[in-house]
């Protein structure tokens, strides 16, 4: 029985080591586990709605085509439009900056949320995505076990919070997501004659009428998968950065595969971002003789952090791996965009399109990469600058002068009523939104400004932007205020909530009125996790160092 007592030794070290690594074991194995369990085909051709073949009237008489691009998770200075170059200063993006330099740069504009979902789902209703219960976004929930273990194996300075009961009875990440009740800017297009098309990141739920196809867009091709190319592809660069609870959780459910109209999965075909482009390229010459909008929702440049080998080996000047990998991602996004201005151009339809470019929110801690917020603090799941202040400019050369700035606070909300003015589409009369229409304000037909009060709320991180006044109340740490005169301190150095106590007292009684007009998150908060303020992901907290945690 000698035998069985070292195979027993055996087994025990095995589970041992197993559990010591279980984190390298999922992010390893779920893939590959998925991979067999549900095979992807390969790449089927999308067929996209042809329009007319013959031009009923000009362009320049019809309704004009809309083109809303949104990038993910871009910082403020990861264009150079805003300082110069872009990464280590020396990547340049010259169409994006066309965009503004061709119509308007608006200086100060906000995206919906400091995170990815709810931005989106108030950039499709027009209203703040806590009226109708969007507050936090999904995510698996294995995303919430990978933080929790990660502490276990190396407890950190500042621990995750995570809610296990809320955690056990969260439904699967698929059923959460924008209401069907919700009217998005696609159903009121298409009620104006439009054909409406996705393509992309949607993120706003799966199943149950929450799709894009029965949220108003005519066609969609869905991004399924977390890829831009498989893992092993010869032809991309990865970087990983493996001391990253998000980044382990983005790798452990990353695939490579779309589905075009709720479709069977299969491989795109090629570099996501490309891809995506050139699906967008064929939206615009089937349709060029009748008036569309597109809504093209990249991917890039969220992580999993993967760059072309081309575009890797074009940036041979910037040392460092990750930022290098980063860069590559950038300058796809930029090639996208002249793709995308360079099909207008081919088929006529420059002067009466209009092209919006904005980011869901700020550039991600978590890539432990320094500047891409610059000049602003903060990131992503922040309410601090650099989680909300983001890339915002439209061109349209029909309506918008060459050059324009615009000072004035914009927020994602208002991209609604802006495309739906454009288009001449009824605005729905049966809810409260929240946007106003932009173009007068950009043209000089409306002279007061667009917003007196902002508002910003997932769970207890709330923030309000009044007459230029910045109020951050949260409940981690335990009762903190920040306040900011964003008009003289921009980039948010100087904490006056200590010495301007009636002025906050103000704005948290207009935060608490906003409150009132929501309703209760659809689903609650399951994870609350640290962000340093003034250092990346990479960094280690000292004591002293400002933070505050995202609910989620």
């Amino acid at each position: 029985m000698k035998w069985l007592g070292s195979a027993l030794l055996l087994l025990a070290i095995m589970a041992y080591a197993g559990w010591q690594n279980r984190i390298n074991l999922l992010v390893w194995g779920a893939p590959r586990a998925m991979a067999l369990m549900d095979p992807i085909r390969e790449n089927v051709p999308t067929q996209w709605q042809q329009g007319p073949a013959t031009r009923t009237l000009p362009p320049a008489e019809r309704p004009p085509n809309v083109i809303l691009i949104l990038a993910d998770d871009m910082g403020f200075n990861d264009l150079s439009l805003h300082n110069g170059g872009a990464a280590d200063g020396s990547l340049m993006t010259p169409n994006i900056d066309a965009l503004a330099h061709e119509g308007v740069v608006f200086n100060n504009g906000y995206a919906a949320n400091a995170v990815c979902a709810p931005s989106r789902a108030t950039i499709l209703t027009g209203r703040y995505s806590t009226r109708f219960g969007f507050e936090f976004t999904p995510f698996p929930k294995s995303g919430a076990t990978i933080f929790r273990w990660m502490q276990e194996i190396n407890p950190p300075a500042l621990a995750s919070l995570i809610h296990t009961e809320a955690l056990a009875d969260l439904p699967d990440m698929l059923d959460l997501g924008m209401p069907p009740s919700e009217e998005t800017i696609a159903e009121v297009m298409k009620r104006a004659g439009y054909y409406t098309a996705h393509i992309g990141k949607w993120h706003l739920g799966s199943r149950g009428g929450m799709r894009p196809e029965d949220q108003g867009f005519d066609d969609s091709l869905y991004m399924k998968g977390m890829l831009y190319l498989p893992e092993d592809d010869p032809n991309v660069v990865n970087a990983k950065r493996e001391k990253s609870g998000i980044s382990r959780m983005v790798w452990a459910n990353a695939r490579y595969m779309a589905t075009f109209n709720n479709s069977q999965p299969f491989e795109p075909k090629g570099y996501l971002t490309d891809y995506y482009t050139e699906e967008a390229v064929k939206v615009i010459e089937n349709n060029r003789n009748r008036p569309f909008f597109l809504y093209l929702a990249h991917w890039g440049i969220h992580n999993p952090l993967q760059a072309t080998k081309e575009d890797y080996d074009a940036l041979d000047g910037i040392e460092d791996h990750h930022l290098r990998v980063y860069a590559g991602m950038i300058r796809s996004l930029d090639r996208s965009v002249a793709r995308i201005t360079g099909a207008l151009e081919e088929n006529g339809l420059t002067d009466n399109t209009l092209i919006i470019f904005t980011s869901d929110n700020g550039g991600a801690s978590y890539i432990a990469l320094p500047d891409i917020n610059k000049p602003y603090r903060g990131w992503k799941l922040t309410h601090f600058e650099g989680g909300t202040h983001v890339p915002f400019m439209a061109k349209w050369p029909a309506k918008i002068a060459p050059g324009t700035e615009f000072d004035d606070p914009i927020h994602h909300i208002d991209l609604f009523h802006t495309i739906a003015g454009a288009g001449g589409a009824s605005i729905p009369q049966d809810r409260k939104l929240d946007g106003v229409d932009l173009l007068p304000h950009i043209t000089g037909q409306a002279t007061n400004p667009p917003h007196k009060t902002l508002f910003w709320r997932e769970g207890y991180q709330q923030t309000v932007l009044h007459e230029g006044w910045k109020l951050i109340r949260t409940d981690r740490p335990a009762n903190k205020r920040w306040l900011f005169h964003l008009a003289t301190d921009p980039t948010e150095q100087e904490n006056l909530a200590m010495t301007q106590k009636d002025r906050v007292a103000k704005l948290e009684g207009l935060l608490d009125a906003h409150n009132l007009e929501q309703v209760e998150p659809a689903w609650p908060s399951v994870v609350e996790n640290p962000i340093l303020v003034d250092k990346h992901g990479g960094q280690a907290y000292v004591e002293g160092d400002e933070y505050i945690y995202w609910p989620n």
